[in-house]
């Protein structure tokens, strides 16, 4: 099975243009944004509206196929963020520099397998900040 047409447009407008794991919009990217299957299709995951969510190249690359990953401070495994089932800024916090830091175990892993705080795309963030662009705001 795929994401239909019409999941797409839902998936699109529940983001409102914003990758849900980074924050950054979309109409400030190079690429287009893709759909991501939050738990993937070879971990038992559905193409289902609750298991999708709107990435960014970078944010969806780099997750790939996983769900879980190493807690960078506590080094216990930790499930990755779930944009379908958990507040955002209750795990993420946007430093003065534009870099993220994870306020929780699935923050701080999230943010390291996501490689949200590659030297670029912390530069695009902040530049995106100072012109009153970050973080993109979803509607909730």
């Amino acid at each position: 099975m795929a994401v239909s047409a019409q999941q797409r447009r839902t998936i699109l407008a529940r983001a409102g243009g914003c990758c849900e794991y980074c924050r950054i919009a979309e109409d400030v990217r190079y690429a287009t944004f893709e759909i991501d299957h939050i738990i993937p299709l070879k971990h038992g995951g559905e193409d289902v509206d609750g298991n999708l969510c709107l990435a960014c190249a970078p944010c969806n690359r780099f997750k790939g196929a996983d769900v879980a990953a190493i807690d960078p401070l506590t080094n216990d495994a930790t499930r990755l963020f779930n944009p379908r089932q958990q507040n955002w800024q209750d795990y993420f916090l946007i430093n003065p520099d534009a870099s993220l830091s994870g306020n929780t175990p699935e923050g701080r892993a999230t943010t390291l397998v996501l490689r949200m705080n590659e030297a670029t795309r912390i530069e695009q963030r902040f530049d995106e900040r100072l012109l009153g662009n970050y973080p993109c705001q979803i509607d909730r």
